[in-house]
């Protein structure tokens, strides 16, 4: 396999491990701000996981929170993996960009 690819899937890997940790600690958080109340009566009734509430999209979240969670996410904006993934790539890119060579950056 491809050295490139191979740095690639340890960076992916690194990085659904930590949002893992991430995404537990706001669960736990979010469960200590609300006392458990993180589903309303729709969301119960549908059988909506926890994780999958923190997981799924804006609008699916929005559709099934309670309005304690949705209070605590008015505090604490919760991060969809791909926002996660975003940052780690923002902060990967500019830890790359100071240890390459200088000619070898680009104008972005």
């Amino acid at each position: 396999m491809s050295p490139i690819f191979q740095r690639a899937a340890r960076e992916w890997a690194a990085m659904r491990s930590e949002y893992g940790d991430y995404l537990e600690a706001h669960i736990a958080a979010a469960y200590d701000a609300t006392n458990g109340v993180l589903l309303n009566t729709q969301g119960r009734a549908a059988g909506v996981s926890e994780e999958r509430l923190f997981l799924a999209g804006g609008t699916f979240a929005a559709a099934y929170a309670s309005p304690e969670l949705r209070e605590f996410w008015a505090a604490h904006p919760r991060l969809t993996v791909e926002a996660f993934e975003t940052a780690w790539t923002e902060r990967l890119d500019a830890t790359d960009r100071e240890e390459l060579p200088e000619h070898w950056h680009t104008a972005a």
